[in-house]
């Protein structure tokens, strides 16, 4: 599966953009984007963690999907299938595997463009294709930039709660959203 895009929302340095799955071959590209453009006030990334989550994608346990143009890495969303998100399930659902994405970074050159909820709506088909039928994201209760790209992408909010060990800034709160297809036609 690769799609090809034209350019990357607006504004000047448009690139032609291709996203594709991510492969072994791509873990420390991936590592060395999200550790240099993913840092901010609002997001959790312990480096070790991070690393370690990403090696995933060897063993297909995680998957990718990235964006590239003109021989470099521009972004990518990683993901995987879970059972964590059963008490938000509704009745009737709790056993089905729901999605989870867990990174989504864009190289801050290109923020902004629209390329961050492209590179989502590519992991959300992803996930949907291996059986997920809801499908979960987390980010810091105030980073309004994730909320605009989930947003665009059809996730809801769910809950907000306390959360300071992994989001030590601001409110100190997490934002669970959630997506499942029939709420897209609603």
């Amino acid at each position: 599966m690769e799609k090809r895009i034209a350019g990357a929302g607006r504004g000047p340095g448009l690139i032609a953009m291709a996203i594709r799955p991510a492969t072994a071959d791509d873990i420390p590209a991936l590592c060395e984007l999200i550790l240099e453009h993913g840092p901010n006030p609002w997001n959790h990334l312990p480096p070790d963690e991070v690393r370690a989550h990403l090696r995933g994608i060897n063993d297909a346990s995680v998957g990718a999907v990235l964006a590239e143009g003109e021989g470099r890495l521009a972004g990518f969303v990683s993901f995987y299938l879970s059972r964590d998100f059963q008490a938000h399930q509704q009745v009737g659902r709790q056993d089905q595997p729901q999605g989870y994405v867990c990174e989504a970074v864009v190289h801050r050159e290109l923020a902004g463009r629209g390329l961050g909820t492209q590179l989502l709506v590519a992991a959300m088909a992803r996930l949907a294709a291996l059986g997920a039928v809801d499908i979960y994201i987390e980010r810091h209760e105030e980073n309004l930039a994730s909320a605009g790209m989930m947003r665009k992408a059809g996730f809801r909010e769910v809950s907000t709660f306390d959360d300071p060990a992994r989001r030590p800034n601001g409110s100190r709160r997490t934002t669970l959203c959630h997506w499942r297809p029939e709420e897209v036609a609603s």
